[in-house]
């Protein structure tokens, strides 16, 4: 199997237990993290909007809480013709990307819709300063 199909699969699978009562729209996200594990979030919403939780964000909760910190492949998936990352999680993807040409996968129940690199989501995000100048 190959590292999109594990992805594809786990993303599909965290999709099935996304909260979201009031849009009836559920997405799911996998990650494969640099040393090997596949970790996966779902959106969680709230009736206190907009205090829920993408599904990309989730799983780097789960990717962080297992010990890892760095992002190879993503893989986002929702019921829909071309659902990519929002702004906010583009940024929160790249803060962990092991790389500016990490692949981020859109897909839909039926499979892969488009790949991206995340130079291409996100071309001037934040960057992470290694020194701080006073």
């Amino acid at each position: 199997m190959s590292a999109f199909d594990k992805l594809f699969q786990e993303a599909k699978a965290a999709r099935e237990t996304a909260y979201a009562p009031y849009s009836n729209f559920q997405v799911g996200a996998a990650l494969l993290t640099s040393d090997g594990k596949v970790v996966s979030g779902c959106n969680v919403e709230n009736g206190a909007f907009p205090e829920g939780t993408c599904a990309e964000g989730g799983a780097i909760a789960a990717m962080v809480r297992a010990g890892s910190t760095k992002i190879d492949e993503v893989v986002v998936l929702a019921d829909a013709a071309l659902c990519t990352p929002c702004g906010g999680c583009r940024q929160k993807l790249s803060e962990f990307a092991s790389n500016r040409q990490i692949k981020i996968h859109v897909a839909n129940l039926e499979g892969l819709r488009r790949t991206f690199t995340m130079e291409e989501l996100l071309p001037a995000g934040f960057e992470l300063n290694e020194q701080i100048e006073d």
